[in-house]
């Protein structure tokens, strides 16, 4: 009887140990990514990269997370709810040093780099009925700034120091996703909507193609005044409906960010399949294609990702 016992408690002991394993398993296959809202760039983006991670490597099992971008997505993968997300280098850079007035509670001291990817602009946008051509003009008027503490909020916050203006000069400020905004526009309760993103973003396009358009200069000595990592661009003429002009405005870089607890295999196919199938993210978004292999480890606020830097280094892009 205690020969049966034992065998059955050792056989009971090698299933735990074999449904620990695959648990294990499992955990470090699943690739939880984190973008944005759906009328963003993130969300497309962040769609094209789960398929690709889901069929490139091994066994995985991938999911696409719609959040509030860029804060919300750094805090989730510090709390390890998340292997891989999009945020803006401005925000990595308050996430990493615990700014509490940008929304991080604490430094965020897990968060690894994989990739910078592509830059974001800063797009203004006005209808053509509020009278808003400058950024000056929008004293007095209303402007949606995106979701609170939002890494487009911390932008509209820097270019408003930057001018010394405030929220305070504006007739009413509203903190909305890219949708909601572009909608209120349409229905004449809202003069204009700041929007941190690709060009060509959705929303945008959307809106243009529904009523006449101003797009609002952010001009190259503002930008120079904030400083880095924010970079003077041009939003090209005919990226928007109505556009007839090239609009100078400020730009930030966005990363690809993981965490400490993804393993460095994970991290590193993660890298390795990005830059393999930047067609495919490119057909999702225009935005994918300004991701270079070249470009991938300049101006990061925070360490490589292990697996990251192991594929840089076969590439040679480090030593």
């Amino acid at each position: 009887m205690l020969q049966i016992k034992s065998r059955l408690l050792a056989a009971g002991a090698v299933v735990l140990s074999m449904g620990m394993s695959t648990l294990t398993a499992n955990a470090a296959e699943f690739i939880n990514v984190l973008t944005g809202g759906t009328s963003g760039v993130y969300y497309p983006l962040g769609v094209a990269l789960s398929e690709i991670y889901g069929q490139g490597i091994e066994g995985a099992r991938t999911q696409v997370q719609a959040t509030k971008a860029s804060v919300e997505n750094l805090n989730l993968l510090q709390q390890g709810k998340g292997e891989i997300g999009f945020a803006l280098a401005d925000s990595v850079k308050l996430g990493w040093e615990g700014n509490q007035e940008a929304g991080f509670p604490a430094k965020l001291d897990k968060l690894r780099a994989i990739a910078a990817i592509y830059p974001n602009y800063i797009q203004i946008v006005a209808s053509k009925d509020s009278g808003v051509k400058t950024i000056a003009d929008l004293k007095g008027k209303s402007l949606s700034v995106g979701a609170p503490a939002s890494g487009t909020e911390l932008n509209a916050r820097s270019i408003f120091d930057a001018l010394g203006m405030t929220y305070k000069d504006l007739g009413k400020i509203e903190y909305l996703p890219f949708a909601e905004s572009v909608e209120l526009i349409k229905n004449r309760q809202l003069d204009a909507t700041l929007q941190s993103a690709g060009l060509g973003v959705a929303s945008i396009r959307d809106l243009a193609t529904s009523l006449p358009i101003n797009v609002v200069a952010v001009p190259a000595e503002t930008v120079a005044k904030i400083g880095a990592p924010y970079l003077s661009v041009v939003i090209p003429a005919g990226t928007y409906d109505g556009q007839t002009e090239d609009v100078p405005t400020a730009a930030v870089g966005n990363i690809l960010v993981s965490h400490d607890g993804v393993s460095e295999e994970t991290a590193y196919q993660m890298t390795k399949l990005l830059f393999e199938n930047v067609e495919k993210l490119a057909s999702s978004h225009a935005a994918a294609k300004a991701i270079k292999l070249e470009n991938a480890t300049a101006g990061l606020p925070i360490p490589l990702h292990p697996g990251a830097e192991r594929y840089y280094k076969e590439k040679g892009i480090l030593k």
